[in-house]
């Protein structure tokens, strides 16, 4: 009852502040941007979806891999799973809602527990460095050919969220290396959070620790699964960064944005939306696009697509997921 306490409590929060950005993106250029809404050309919108699809059907097929049991999971199931966890990703803070979600479906197809939760720790773990080396490489590429003016408030921000994914990966790795450093990483975390007055599970998170801790282990002795799985979340995570790009040639633009600056400025845009603590980093991440896409696009034509680009890539995956969710609740 509490999870779906929080579920609505937090779509209602969702609901205020989209209403809030959508105001904000409306209110001076709502004539331009119904003009340019009716002059689209839909096939490149169609393309915008497909790739949208594509990195929900590759994080699926990886999921299903991480498996490797048919006859418990088929690739279809690993695929629905993915879109349902969009929902509960969707409207939970820092994306957490997924997780606990994925190893219920798991366990549903029969799977035990803690080997639902390893998989879905692994599948995390992947998701993790793949976004790290995509925003290593987009740093990396502004730095060699400078592509965004120097904003003092944006600089900041970006090192910021590429910190905070630096530390989980790093975390992550001090944790796969042996069991007396995850207790002490556990210890350590507990300390912390008491000292910051925070309400604290022992229990809970030395179990997490050590979930996380048996994943790595396990990944290990997979090697092959492991680059291919960081190596498939890249590529999942490149369909999604090129979204804005095939959305403004919709609207007949077809040079203002490159296959490089859409995939650094989109890069950019997810680093700093990771850790925005509202659900689907709503507000940030607005910000973010408008920012880094700003230097590529005009006033009305950046609203547009920001528009555009919000719903295919947030909106649709949580609508969907809801939709999914509801149905194979009434199936049951």
């Amino acid at each position: 009852m509490n999870i779906i306490k929080n579920i609505k409590k937090n779509t209602f929060l969702l609901l205020i502040i989209t209403s809030i950005v959508l105001y904000i993106v409306l209110k001076d250029d709502f004539n331009d941007i119904v003009k340019i809404f009716r002059k689209i050309d839909i096939k490149y919108i169609l393309i915008s979806i497909i790739f949208y699809f594509l990195f929900i059907i590759i994080k699926g097929y990886v999921n299903y891999k991480i498996t490797n049991d048919k006859e418990k999971l088929s690739l279809k199931e690993a695929i629905k799973h993915n879109i349902i966890t969009q929902f509960f990703n969707g409207v939970t803070p820092f994306s957490t809602g997924g997780q606990p979600m994925e190893i219920y479906m798991l366990k549903e197809h029969d799977i035990p527990l803690a080997k639902a939760t390893n998989q879905t720790i692994q599948s995390f773990i992947f998701y993790q460095i793949a976004l790290v080396i995509c925003g290593t490489i987009a740093v990396i590429n502004n730095f060699l050919f400078p592509i965004f003016p120097k904003v003092r408030l944006l600089q900041i921000l970006v090192l910021l969220g590429f910190i905070i994914n630096v530390f989980v990966v790093v975390i992550l790795v001090l944790i796969s290396r042996s069991k007396r450093v995850t207790n002490k990483l556990s210890s350590m975390s507990i300390k912390i959070m008491k000292k910051l007055k925070m309400k604290v599970d022992e229990d809970d998170i030395k179990q997490k620790f050590s979930d996380y801790h048996e994943g790595f282990k396990e990944l290990r002795k997979r090697k092959k699964l492991f680059i291919g799985g960081v190596l498939l979340n890249i590529i999942s995570l490149l369909c999604l960064y090129v979204v804005p790009m095939f959305i403004l040639y919709s609207m007949g633009d077809f040079t203002s944005l490159t296959i490089n600056n859409t995939i650094t400025a989109s890069a950019y845009v997810y680093i700093i939306g990771g850790f925005v603590p509202i659900p689907g980093a709503s507000g940030g991440i607005e910000y973010g696009f408008t920012r880094f896409f700003g230097n590529f696009i005009s006033t009305s034509t950046l609203s547009a697509v920001l528009l555009l680009w919000r719903f295919i890539t947030y909106y649709l995956g949580v609508i969907l997921g809801a939709l999914v969710f509801n149905f194979e609740k009434k199936v049951k």
